[in-house]
Order: C-alpha cells, then structure tokens, then sequence
C-alpha cells in the first residue's frame, strides 16, 4: 500500500502537542473513572431497578455514538481543537446535571448530553481526533511507544479516579453523608472532565488536518480494511459491554458486602495493572508483532474473567480481578497502532472515527443486555463476554495475520 510522506511542518509542535494531549487524557480518564464507579452507588440510592440502570448507561454510549459519529465527519472541517474543547464543555454539563437529576427520564437524558460511560475507561469522541493526532507525532517504530504512553496517562488517570470515587466517605467524615455526598462527588468528578477544555486551549494548529485532506474521500484500500476490523471490533465491544466498572463495583459492593473504599482501592490496583500492562504490550509488540500480541496476551484474560464468578470471597475473587487486569488491556495500544498504521495517514481521522462509532454501539448493545440479565446473574454476562471476546481474538489473527505495519515488513 503506498502512503505519501508524512508532514513534517510543525514537527516540533506536534511533539509538544503531543504532552498536552497525555495531560488532557489524564484528567478526562480521572473523571470518568471516578464517575463509573460512582455511579453504580448513586443510581442503586436512587432505587433504580437493574433495567434501568442499564438503560441509563445505554443512553451515555448512545450519545457518546453520536458526538463519534460527528467529529469523525465533521471534526476536521471545524477543526480538532474547537471540537475537542466543545466534547469537554458539553461532557462536563452533562455529568453535572447527572447529578442533580432523580427522574430516570431525566438521567438518561442526562447521561446522554454528558456522554456518561459506565466502561469506566475513556472510550469517548474525544479519543477520535486525539488518536487521530498522534501518529503524527512520532516515527513508525516509536507509534506504538507513543500509543502505549497516552494509554498509560490515561490509567494513571483512572487510578487516580479510582481512588477519588472514595471522597463520599470523606465527606460522610465532615458531615454530608448518603445521598448528597454522592452527588457533590459526581460534580467534583464532572469539573475534572470539563478541565481537559483549558488544557486542549494550548494546543497548536499544527495538530489541524491539512485543508486538502478535510473533504477528502476515505481510500479504497482504507475502507476495506476499516470494513473488516470493525465487524471484529464490534463483536468484542459487545462482549465487553457485559462487564462494565459500574456492574463490577455493584457486584462486589453487594456480593462480598464490602465498602465503597475497599472497591475503590481495588480499582486503584487495577488500573496500576493496566498502565504496566501497556508499557508491556510496546515491548512485546517489538519482539513478535503488533497481531500477535493482541490476540495472544488477550485469550487469557478473557479466561480469568469466568474465574471472578466463581469465587467464593472476596479476596480470591479480587486476586482473580487483578490477574485479569494485568492482561486485558494489553490489545488497546497495539490494537490502535496497528489501525493507524495500516491505513492511509490521510484516513486515519475517520479509521480512528468508524472503528470507535461501531466499539461505542457494541458497548450500548452489550450494557443494554447486561442490565436486562442483572448483576445478580454476573456468572452468566462473563461466560458471555468472555466466549465473544475469544472469538473475536481467534477471528482477528485469521483476518490480519498477514498484513503487517510498514515496521514489520
């Protein structure tokens, strides 16, 4: 496949660009960690019923499908860092008025304009036009370090919000306890979202698309590729959305009785886990290729997801957890890398849209059912994911074996 030279104005900005977008990936990933497991607590005070729950969180992914969808097609045109900010400004507001709503209409609403992601991970639009960006920034062989350090800043971000979703007990210590303290917790969570808007403010226009690329149709050869990965990508985000933050804190909150504290540090190792595990997933993809690495380090983490189930206590099932944890994440950076790099530079804005627009819509499937099942019947949402994320392993490494990255060839 021939690609044209990569732009090399404003390579100097881009590197900086680079580091404002690791910031503003952190603070984006703390709120939202926080938010989600949060969230599981707040809408069970609610007396939510399961199916609403489920609902809700469908109704965040639904409008964190649309605002993909609209940066992916019109992101360029508007410009990646008024887009970016405009994601920022408007996730925040929603977030906030997740927290003061009580009706389920409303909430859902709510969620919808706030892009809420029960996941607990930044899967939002944002990550389009960032993810977009990125790749300009580096070499072909140091893409996927690059890739691997913004994922790491956004687990150091979800630690972060990991331990920060226990401020309600800080607050039960000053006086505002239940109900309340899980709201002021949710808008001190939103205000860390919306803060990612200042920080994008100090991007550079070199991190723009070039005005002849804006209009431009996606290549032949982009669109086949695009077209196969997606109906993979969408079998595993289905599988996925079965086992969300929100699901898991609730199920560990009412399975083993243990305090939102315990779940919150519980989080925190994980999410410590998942920053090693993409540091890991750069350097293994050296040694035996980016295909290999999502396919193989991603099969056993799936089979470590039926053991949390099973347990019998909580310690065995938070070891269990953290094993997992220590493995699942290790498709992600490999998973873009790879994406980005196998598709015209010219593409990648929508690549990077399409692929994240159909991963969005598995994830609202898989949430959806998953509140019709319950987290009372957590044993059968895993058996399901995780038979439907080792599917999608075994089919990836059958369809993209053998089409290697420009650094593999």
């Amino acid at each position: 496949m021939s690609r044209p030279a990569p732009r090399t104005e404003g390579r100097s900005w881009l590197r900086q660009d680079r580091h404002w977008i690791y910031l503003a990936a952190l603070l984006r990933s703390t709120g939202l960690s926080m938010l989600a497991i949060l969230a599981g607590a707040y809408l069970t005070a609610l007396d939510l019923s399961s199916f609403q729950i489920g609902a809700i969180s469908a109704a965040g992914l639904a409008g964190c499908t649309m605002a993909a969808g609209l940066v992916t097609l019109r992101g360029d045109r508007v410009g990646r860092r008024r887009a970016l900010a405009a994601i920022a400004v408007l996730s925040c507001s929603g977030c906030v008025l997740l927290a003061v709503a009580s009706a389920p209409f409303l909430l859902g609403g709510a969620a919808f304009l706030g892009m809420f992601n029960a996941m607990g991970r930044d899967r939002g639009a944002a990550l389009v036009l960032e993810q977009a960006v990125l790749p300009a920034t580096a070499t072909a062989g140091a893409r996927t370090a690059v890739f691997a350090r913004y994922y790491v800043a956004q687990d150091i971000g979800q630690a972060a919000g990991a331990g920060a979703a226990a401020l309600p007990l800080l607050l039960g210590v000053l006086g505002l306890a239940g109900l309340p303290a899980l709201r002021w917790s949710i808008v001190f969570a939103s205000l860390l979202i919306g803060s990612s808007a200042v920080v994008y403010a100090c991007l550079s226009r070199a991190i723009e698309a070039a005005p002849s690329d804006v209009d431009r149709a996606m290549s032949a050869a982009g669109r086949r590729v695009v077209r196969r990965i997606s109906l993979l990508f969408l079998l595993d985000a289905i599988g996925g959305g079965f086992l969300t933050t929100s699901w898991l804190s609730v199920f560990f909150l009412e399975r083993f009785s243990v305090s939102i504290g315990t779940v919150s540090a519980l989080f925190v190792g994980a999410r410590v886990l998942n920053a090693g595990s993409h540091l890991a997933a750069a350097w293994l993809a050296g040694r035996i290729g980016l295909v290999n690495t999502m396919v193989f380090a991603h099969i056993p983490s799936s089979i470590l997801l039926l053991t949390v189930a099973l347990a019998d206590s909580f310690p065995v099932a938070a070891i269990l957890f953290l094993l997992r944890e220590g493995l699942v994440e290790m498709d992600v950076p490999t998973r873009q890398s790879y994406l980005m790099a196998v598709v015209d530079p010219r593409d990648r804005t929508r690549a990077s849209g399409i692929t994240s627009i159909v991963r969005i819509g598995g994830w609202t499937i898989g949430q959806a059912a998953a509140g019709a099942v319950g987290p009372a019947a957590l044993g059968l949402s895993l058996a399901i994911g995780a038979g439907m994320k080792v599917c999608y392993d075994l089919l990836l490494f059958a369809a993209f074996r053998r089409l290697e990255p420009p650094e593999e060839e």
